[in-house]
């Protein structure tokens, strides 16, 4: 059976030229970068250099660049290492509704420690005003942290104007910014952001392998402790061979940038068109203006979403539901319920994501196996029976 894979928002592929750059680092360049042999100075070499590149893809200093394991540990240290690294000026964190569970339950564990937080709504949309982030702002606040982008509805946020807004009151701001590193032109420089957050695996890095940038002369306190390693700043081992990759996919992004979205974002455009022609009762969430190139999702009324991914993925195409981290806990998305969605439609929640490397054929694929689908399963749906005897019909 042919595999159509629509799920890159979980994880995109290994890029040939990505594999090629770690593979030295697999077998005989084994060397530790804190040893002072040459075999240490090689691997000291490559890490600093894939510093050079993933601090390019973003505007940002090679020396403003920290490597994590993952983007949950790089919004947890951003998080937890900023807010405490300000607590002598206040315990007060502001953060949106629909940030992903790292930064959400970075915030809880926080509280649990004495620190307060104001959860800001958003729109029908997702979207974040700047205005009701200034408005929950304290004297007492010291953190703000507000994602790029959304990975589960696609929504890009006025990153931008919320610095501005953090930036007025001497705040310090950090932005996750998984779902768009990589996907979307950024510059922290422009943006005006303190500290931001990026992972490989969404841009043909390798999984486990993620990166925080932090401003030059914001305080943050570490999350791992350990040895001198990121400047004392995260302790551990270096990953050599993933830091090398995540560089090398760093500098491919760059380079591809304009290729890449250009060529993502008019099939994204045709498949939420087509799903809301041919299938009846879909909603599109999140912004149609915007958006992640490559990001489309919708609501399906009168079914689950686990039930359509099952279906879909007997005809062999992968897609998701809800965040790649709470997909499997059957629990009504905390993003949609946020942008003021019921549990009813919440519950049919699905996510499509490309990549440049995705065709027009792999759309029609979709298009053609999915309605017959949704047919099948509001067939069976007890709550389309109801809507359709309501109805007359």
């Amino acid at each position: 059976m042919k595999r159509t894979y629509l799920d890159h928002i979980a994880a995109t592929p290994l890029r040939p030229e990505v594999f090629e750059a770690m593979r030295p680092f697999l077998a005989d360049s084994f060397g530790n970068p804190q040893s002072l042999h040459a075999a240490g100075r090689e691997a000291l070499a490559a890490v600093e250099a894939a510093r050079e590149d993933v601090a390019a893809l973003i505007g940002a200093s090679a020396s403003e660049i920290y490597f994590t394991a993952s983007g949950s540990e790089a919004n947890n240290f951003a998080v937890k290492g900023l807010a405490t690294g300000q607590q002598a000026r206040g315990r007060h964190i502001v953060v949106s509704a629909i940030e992903h569970t790292s930064v959400l339950n970075s915030v809880k564990a926080l509280e649990r420690s004495g620190f307060s937080a104001t959860l800001v709504p958003v729109d029908r949309d997702g979207r974040v005003d700047p205005a009701a982030v200034e408005g929950a702002l304290t004297k007492d606040t010291v953190l703000v942290s507000v994602m790029t982008a959304n990975s589960e509805v696609g929504t890009v946020e006025p990153v931008a104007g919320i610095a501005a807004v953090c930036r007025a009151r001497n705040i310090l701001f950090h932005t996750d910014a998984v779902a768009a590193a990589g996907n979307m032109p950024l510059d922290v420089k422009a943006l005006g952001v303190d500290a931001l957050s990026l992972a490989g695996d969404q841009f043909y890095g390798p999984k486990g392998t993620a990166a925080l940038y932090v401003r030059k002369g914001a305080r943050i306190l570490p999350l791992v402790d350990g040895g001198i390693q990121e400047g004392g700043r995260r302790g551990g081992t270096e990953n050599v061979a993933g830091i090398v990759g995540l560089g090398r996919a760093a500098a491919l992004a760059r380079a591809e940038m304009a290729a890449r979205v250009a060529a993502v974002a008019p099939l994204r455009d045709r498949l939420l068109d087509e799903l809301l022609r041919r299938i009846p009762h879909v909603v599109v969430t999140g912004s149609r203006t915007d958006r992640l190139p490559h990001h489309a999702s919708v609501c399906v009324e009168f079914v689950e979403g686990e039930a359509m991914l099952l279906f879909l993925d007997m005809k062999g195409i992968a897609a998701s539901s809800g965040s790649a981290c709470t997909s499997k806990s059957l629990k009504v998305s905390h993003v949609l319920l946020a942008m003021g969605y019921d549990h009813a439609i919440a519950q049919g929640s699905l996510i499509f994501s490309l990549i440049d490397a995705t065709t027009g054929a792999d759309i029609d694929t979709l298009l053609e196996a999915f309605p017959p689908i949704v047919e099948r399963l509001r067939a069976m749906s007890p709550l389309y029976t109801e809507y359709l005897k309501q109805r007359g019909s």
